[in-house]
């Protein structure tokens, strides 16, 4: 991680009502939000000027899942958030084999979100 006061968080998520909220409840806690509707812009924009991920589990043509695996290829030690708005979705798939993962429901509780961001950033500090 560098120097950077501000730390950057990238979204993922096919819904642009939830990119628009994250956007507002990240930039509240002076976070840089860099935005996206699917996994490959992610992985075009590149991973490497980022400091967390949150992605959307349920996406079109590649999930969350395969989108922390792909990026854990290239980031093993970013944090990683996994937000879905279905019921049978659990953390317990998100697996401790895959680096440091994080899971919350939709509708998140927004406080808590933005504390579990702000402890891993810290660790990852230090």
């Amino acid at each position: 991680m560098s120097g950077r006061s501000r730390k950057v968080v990238a979204v993922v998520d096919d819904d642009p009502r939830i990119l628009e909220s994250l956007q507002d409840l990240l930039e509240s806690a002076d976070h840089v939000v860099r935005l996206h509707s699917s996994a490959s812009s992610l992985l075009a924009s590149g991973v490497a000027n980022i400091d967390c991920l949150i992605t959307d589990i349920s996406m079109p043509v590649m999930d969350g899942y395969e989108l922390r695996a792909r990026v854990r290829q290239l980031r093993p030690e970013l944090p990683v958030f996994l937000i879905s708005g279905r019921r049978d979705l659990t953390p317990d798939r998100t697996g401790d084999d895959q680096g440091p993962t994080e899971f919350f429901s939709k509708p998140f509780d927004g406080p808590a979100l933005l504390a579990a961001i702000a402890e891993v950033l810290h660790e990852a500090k230090e």
